[in-house]
């Protein structure tokens, strides 16, 4: 009888053990497994991509089971070889911009999981008093972007439309630190990048006011930023990149609603982040962004209808093609 007690005892404290220690710990206490993931910035470490790093800092992808290392990314090609070579799972990049490769056959196994930006954001800026007041004063000027960005494959449809000859341009390109060095000693008349950046751009040239000229002028079918992955992920794994967008979507509305202080988190992870040209971006492109990271397939349909019209893009690219419409949210 004695032995029976005991050994009751010992199942009794065994089972309590393994109950207390709830569904989201293991058995010794410690946190449950993550999946270990590689995010890409869209560019560097700029305003545009502080909701990322206040993601992490919250521990918001902590709680989706997540562990996420941030690379600083380079521009839409660039992202989307390091994706292809399987370096990284998650990057923010240009859908515009990919899709114009995809359209080409280039990098056809990624697709959108969620829009960060609902128009394109890619402008000419330029420094008053440089002679860039109008799309037509670019020719026979040099222009800079960045290496494999969206701003040099979306010119020609913007060059059509504005009344441009793209002839008459001549490209600088160069890595997206260096861009801002360009403009301000005047080795660029412009530069085609974000307008979100123009504050940034304007600190870098001694608080010299800056001329900025948006694609959307004549190009507002189009989508700026957004979140993708790789097939590997969306269609072999798609519960982690729903949870990856939950909280990186979190992140965002965070970020839109406390400015400063997703400024001061980025600046934390990276020491030479400018605060306030960060703030400037984020406040800069609120009015383009919607929080629920919305992607309609109607919007998507107009998009490639543009590319295909202004000659970027052959015939038969399908929104079901760039865009994993049961992962993005819907309106």
């Amino acid at each position: 009888m004695r032995r029976l007690t005991a050994a009751c005892s010992v199942i009794l404290t065994v089972t309590l053990l393994l109950t207390g220690c709830g569904a989201d710990e293991t058995p010794d206490g410690g946190s449950p497994p993550q999946d270990k993931v590689t995010y890409l910035t869209a560019f560097g470490a700029v305003g545009r991509d502080a909701f990322a790093w206040v993601a992490q800092e919250k521990g918001w992808f902590r709680d989706a089971g997540i562990d996420v290392t941030i690379q600083l990314g380079a521009a839409t090609g660039e992202n989307l070889k390091v994706l292809a070579a399987g370096r990284a799972q998650f990057a923010n990049l240009d859908l515009t911009g990919a899709w114009i490769l995809a359209g080409k056959g280039e990098y056809p196994d990624v697709r959108a999981i969620a829009a960060i930006h609902q128009q394109t954001l890619v402008s000419i800026v330029s420094l008053e008093g440089g002679g860039v007041t109008t799309p037509k004063d670019l020719e026979g000027r040099q222009v800079g972007a960045a290496t494999g960005s969206v701003n040099q494959l979306l010119f020609p449809a913007y060059a059509k439309l504005a009344g441009i000859d793209p002839t008459k341009v001549t490209w600088v390109n160069a890595p997206p630190a260096q861009l801002p060095a360009l403009l301000a000693g005047g080795r660029v008349d412009a530069l085609s990048t974000f307008l979100i950046g123009a504050k940034g751009l304007s600190k870098a040239a001694g608080g010299k006011p800056t001329v900025v000229l948006p694609y959307s002028q004549y190009l507002p079918e189009l989508f700026g930023n957004g979140l993708i992955a790789p097939l590997a992920i969306t269609r072999d794994n798609p519960d982690l990149a729903r949870r990856f967008r939950d909280a990186a979507l979190k992140g965002l509305q965070y970020t839109l609603e406390h400015p400063e202080e997703a400024a001061q988190i980025m600046k934390k992870a990276q020491p030479a982040v400018d605060v306030a040209a960060a703030v400037g971006e984020i406040t800069l492109m609120a009015p383009y962004v919607k929080p629920s990271g919305v992607i309609d397939r109607g919007r998507v349909t107009a998009a490639i209808a543009t590319l295909e019209k202004s000659a970027l893009i052959p015939p038969g690219l399908t929104p079901d093609s760039v865009v994993d419409f049961a992962l993005a949210p819907a309106s």
